[in-house]
């Protein structure tokens, strides 16, 4: 029997049940410290902890004397102490406890900074044998010293090498080496899932192996162990996403070739031909819709790549073939825009659209509802209320969601299930690496416009202080005098909001008093009716100079606009840097994108803002974006991080990311070839990685959709 069936995907091998069951399961391990471990791992099950790395390994070297201990080196100490008191550092005058101890026959010097001296004489009582771990350092000619050592009153508390975790506040080292006892306790050898050759080939342990190695490590942290469990996670997710790819693949669906009359009307409107790029896809997109099976495809472009008219001449094959067509967009602002575009192509062609979003409300809702219902509206383009239960359509044929990363992977199943077998295109302007393609839309086809229609205009991009603001609102006052238009982008609404992040209604004030009279304000909080004012005004010229928020991120097009400013630039994701500066450079004229920085500006900060500054290539940018924010999951809830890659280690070289993503992509895909539903013995093994890494659930939702 396959693992897709009527209700989702079986069940995890038995084999892996130890492995899932919660923390508080394990001998010694109560309710209490359950949740700490669950807070520090990420998660709530045994697998959560073994899977839960140290960070670093402390390496220690027993030594007789402090005269023979490594200096700047950790180092294990047998001392006797034999006189305490409490001090103060200079100028600082801050208080510590000094120990006067002797190691091997030589004094050493111990220093406990915010020390209390009752405690410290309990630590290190007067004439007992005490084992310390620290660094110890010269003072003066003979002298030794230790800052803060750890103190046991045996020596086995302190072996030579201990693992390091990641800590939350209640815990201990102590506390988690004791818990991981009891989970490496449960850890079976297990099958293995991966190709043996590939194994062979890498020389990895196996996963048990790799855990164990990782976990009671005998040396500094090995790499083969941790690139074997970051591809396992890589391999679940690209198993999973071959299994929704297959699924959608063997989903029947239905014909919808068109004739191509309505899309030839709406290219007469439009004016111009198509380029390359977006032929290509309208190539590719027509043989899926005139194919029997569903379709399901993202259409991936650029900032400016021309992805709406792509969508719109797909939604015309569907109209053309007897059936209706829907777009969805994020925001109302998107939803109109795209109305605006929609009537421009599909009225010259006879075909009724619609908008149908939060705010339609009374008779015109009514209206729009009865019309998708009787099948007299052929489009409609709206925001999450298209997924409503009230919405009934006479025969959609086609849902097109816009911006997909700002919608869940269930709200766009809601959607589709609006119409029987309905096909789906995906459409997003973050540019995607072939990284997070293979990771994050692997269950899809993709189409990629590449390039920019013809006349789009390049923008000079330019890194200013902030400290340089006077001079830069004189040059702004410069271009307003000569009719240009800008943009002004702040990361927050009102003041006090987001830490000391500048506010779009304190930078307004500033602005409409120097320039009264030219400056609007749109922000994501305003009446709908008050920020599409806004919008207008600034599009027919009334405004120049726009103080807004991320709303104009998307759905904003202003071909006269040629100046784009962002404040405190350092603050936005390159992503969304790179789409802000996509609202310039529209029409005939040259456009500039300045990067407004904070005075103090980190090295990191300062390298991302570069990589916006010394390239117009979205791939490049997200390609930067990806190793530096990471990009969520598709088929989970996270929404930072590499897509299924926890476990890779962030100090790896983005080649190494790459090689790992492509190698279990490769791996997947020669599983799913030789063994589709899993029934072999290395297709069992991958059922249990599965239910390891939670893509077991994962599969039953996305089948249930």
């Amino acid at each position: 029997m396959g693992i897709l069936s009527a209700s989702g995907p079986q069940n995890a091998p038995a084999y892996v049940t130890p492995l899932l069951a919660p923390l508080d399961g394990l001998p010694g391990i109560g309710r209490t410290l359950a949740a700490l471990l669950a807070e520090a791992a990420g998660g709530p099950r045994v697998l959560d902890l073994l899977l839960h790395l140290p960070e670093r390994v402390v390496i220690r070297r027993r030594a007789a004397t402090p005269a023979e201990a490594p200096l700047d080196q950790d180092c294990v100490l047998e001392v006797v102490a034999t006189a305490h008191r409490a001090a103060r550092s200079g100028r600082s005058q801050r208080s510590y406890v000094e120990v006067r101890a002797e190691s091997g026959g030589q004094p050493l010097v111990l220093r406990f900074m915010n020390g209390r001296l009752p405690w410290i004489l309990k630590l290190l009582p007067p004439g007992e044998t005490r084992f310390l771990a620290g660094r110890v350092q010269t003072e003066g000619a003979n002298g030794f010293a230790m800052m803060n050592p750890t103190v046991a009153e045996q020596e086995t508390a302190l072996p030579l090498v201990e693992p390091v975790w990641p800590m939350v506040r209640g815990l201990t080292g102590r506390r988690i080496a004791n818990a991981m006892d009891q989970a490496l306790a449960l850890l079976p050898d297990l099958p293995e899932w991966a190709d043996a050759s590939l194994v062979a080939q890498e020389g990895w342990p196996s996963f048990a192996a790799a855990i164990r190695a990782l976990q009671r490590p005998t040396g500094p942290i090995p790499a083969l162990p941790r690139r074997r469990l970051a591809y396992d996670e890589l391999l679940a997710h690209q198993i999973a996403v071959a299994l929704v790819r297959q699924r959608q693949r063997d989903r029947p669906g239905r014909a919808l070739p068109g004739t191509g009359e309505l899309a030839a009307r709406a290219l007469a409107a439009f004016g111009h031909e198509p380029t390359a790029g977006q032929a290509q896809a309208l190539a590719e997109i027509a043989k899926d819709m005139a194919s029997p099976r569903r379709m399901l495809r993202l259409v991936q472009g650029d900032v400016g790549s021309g992805k709406t008219l792509v969508a719109v001449l797909a939604m015309l094959q569907a109209v053309e073939s007897g059936a209706q067509a829907a777009l969805m967009a994020p925001t109302e602002l998107l939803a109109r825009q795209h109305l605006r575009t929609l009537e421009k192509l599909c009225i010259p062609a006879g075909v009724q659209v619609e908008l149908l979003t939060g705010s339609v409300k009374g008779a015109a809702r009514k209206r729009v509802l009865r019309g998708l219902a009787d099948g007299m509206v052929q489009v409609v383009v709206g925001t999450h209320a298209l997924f409503q239960e009230a919405v009934v359509f006479r025969n959609l044929g086609l849902s097109v969601v816009d911006e997909q990363h700002r919608f869940g992977i269930g709200q766009r199943l809601m959607l589709a299930q609006k119409g029987r077998d309905a096909d789906m295109l995906v459409m997003t302007a973050t540019p995607i690496p072939r990284t997070l393609l293979l990771t994050q839309w692997g269950e899809m086809a993709v189409s990629r416009l590449e390039g920019k229609p013809a006349g789009r205009q390049p923008i000079a991009t330019r890194i200013v202080s902030q400290e340089r603001l006077p001079e830069v609102i004189d040059r702004l006052g410069e271009a307003i005098a000569r009719g240009e238009r800008a943009y002004w982008v702040v990361r927050a609404i009102s003041g006090g909001e987001r830490d000391d992040s500048v506010a779009a209604e304190d930078r307004f004030a500033e602005l409409a008093a120097r320039f009264p009279g030219k400056v609007g304000m749109a922000h994501g909080i305003q009446d709908l009716a008050v920020r599409e004012a806004a919008l207008a005004d600034f599009a027919t010229g009334t405004t120049q100079l726009l103080v807004a928020t991320t709303v104009i991120e998307v759905g904003v097009d202003v071909p006269d606009a040629t100046i784009m400013l962002i404040e405190q630039a350092e603050r936005f994701g390159l992503a969304a840097l790179h789409q802000l500066r996509g609202r310039v450079g529209r029409g005939a004229k040259p456009s500039s994108c300045l990067l407004v920085h904070s005075p103090a500006l980190g090295e990191a900060e300062k390298r991302r803002l570069l990589v916006l500054r010394d390239t117009e290539d979205g791939f490049r940018i997200a390609e930067e974006d990806l190793f530096t924010r990471g990009g969520g999951q598709a088929l989970g809830a996270r929404q930072s991080g590499l897509p299924g890659a926890r476990l890779l280690d962030p100090r790896e070289e983005a080649e190494e990311v790459a090689r790992l993503t492509h190698l279990a992509h490769r791996d997947a895909a020669l599983l799913m070839h030789r063994d589709p539903p899993l029934e072999t013995t290395r297709g069992q093994a991958a059922l249990g990685l599965l239910g390891l890494f939670g893509h077991d659930t994962t599969l039953a939702t996305l089948d249930a959709g």
